[in-house]
C-alpha cells in the first residue's frame, strides 16, 4: 500500500471510530461460526445484552428455536431453576425484515447459565467465544484503534480490494451524516429510516432495497457490502444531497424529510444518466461479495 493510502485509511479508520463510538449503545451483530447473534451494549451495566433465540439457534442448530426456548422455560420452571428466565428482559433488536421488534435478550452471565442448561456440542467453544467478546471490548477501550484494525481485516479476509475497503468506509461516514440530520429534523429511527432510505434508492438505483438485493441474489446480507465501487459512489451521493438539501431546507418529520430524500435520489439518478451516457454502459451490475475483487469493476 502506497503512503497515500495509508494516508486514506487512517483518515477514514479516524472516521469510523467516531461513528462507531458514537454508535457504541446500538445494536450489533456478532458471529459466532459464521452464525449471527445480535446483541446490544448496555452502557450502565457495562455488559453486552445477547438475544437469546440466536443463542439457542447456534446451540441446538434447532428449525423452530423459538419452540425449544419455551420448552426449555417450562422445563426450567419444573425444575425449580426459573430464576434464570425470571430475570430476563425484553429489548428491541433488529429482525430479517429491517424492523425491530422486542425479543428476549440475556447477560453475559445469564447466557453462560443457559449454555449451561442446553446440551450441545458447540457449549465448550461458545464459552470462549463469550470471553473473547468480553475481551474484545476491553481491547477496544484501551485501544480504541483496534475496533477500526478489525473492521478492515474482516473486509479484507472477505477478498476485498484496497480501493473497495476505503470507499465503504467513506460511505459509512456518510451514512451517519445522513442519519443525524434525520434525527434532528424529528424522524423516528428504525422503521422511518428504512423508509426514506428506500425512497432514495428506488429513484437513483430504479429499485429499493428489496428490489435492489433480489437483483443481486441476496438474501439477509448486506447490500451495501456487496456494491461495487461505483454503486457505493452513486449511494453516497444521493446520501450527501439528501443531507445537504435537508440542513438548507430544514423539513419537519418524516414527511418534509421524505420529499428531500426524493431530491437527493434525484441527485444521484442525474449522476448515472450522465455516467451511463457517457460509458455506455450500466452503472448497476448483479455482482456481488462471492467474487469480491470484481466488485471494483
Amino acid at each position: 500500500m502506497t503512503a497515500a493510502e495509508n494516508s486514506v485509511f487512517l483518515i477514514y479508520g479516524f472516521i469510523l471510530l467516531r461513528v462507531m463510538v458514537k454508535m457504541s449503545d446500538k445494536n450489533r451483530v456478532k458471529l459466532f461460526k459464521n452464525k449471527k447473534i445480535r446483541t446490544i451494549w448496555d452502557e450502565n451495566e457495562e455488559d453486552w445484552y445477547f438475544s437469546v433465540i440466536d443463542v439457542i439457534t447456534v446451540l441446538t442448530e434447532s428449525k423452530n428455536p423459538r419452540r425449544y426456548w419455551s420448552d426449555l422455560k417450562i422445563k426450567l420452571k419444573s425444575e425449580g431453576g426459573n430464576q434464570l428466565y425470571e430475570n430476563i428482559v425484553q429489548l428491541k433488536l433488529p429482525s430479517s425484515d429491517g424492523k425491530y421488534y422486542k425479543t428476549d435478550v440475556a447477560t453475559t452471565k445469564q447466557v453462560l447459565r443457559l449454555v449451561q442448561s442446553v446440551p450441545s456440542p458447540n457449549a465448550e467453544p461458545f464459552k470462549i467465544w463469550l470471553a473473547e467478546i468480553g475481551k474484545e471490548h476491553l481491547d477496544e477501550i484501551v485501544d480504541p484503534e483496534l475496533t477500526i484494525d478489525r473492521a478492515v481485516k474482516t473486509y479484507r479476509a472477505k477478498g476485498y480490494s484496497e480501493k473497495w475497503i476505503t470507499q465503504r468506509l467513506k460511505s459509512i461516514e456518510i451514512r451517519k451524516e445522513l442519519t443525524d440530520e434525520w434525527k434532528r429534523s424529528g424522524v423516528e429511527e428504525g422503521i422511518e429510516y428504512a423508509i426514506l432510505t428506500d425512497e432514495i434508492t428506488k429513484i437513483w438505483a430504479e429499485m429499493d432495497t428489496k428490489e435492489y438485493k433480489k437483483f443481486k441474489k441476496l438474501k439477509k446480507e448486506s447490500l451495501r457490502d456487496n456494491m461495487s465501487n461505483l454503486e457505493l459512489v452513486l449511494n453516497m451521493f444521493g446520501e450527501v444531497a439528501t443531507t445537504e438539501i435537508s440542513k438548507i431546507t430544514n423539513p419537519d418529520g418524516f414527511d418534509q424529510s421524505k420529499t428531500v430524500a426524493k431530491r437527493g435520489g434525484r441527485v444521484a439518478k442525474d449522476a448515472r444518466n450522465s455516467f451511463e451516457k457517457e460509458s455506455g454502459k450500466s452503472a448497476i451490475t448483479s455482482r456481488n461479495s462471492k467474487t469480491p475483487k470484481r466488485l471494483d469493476n
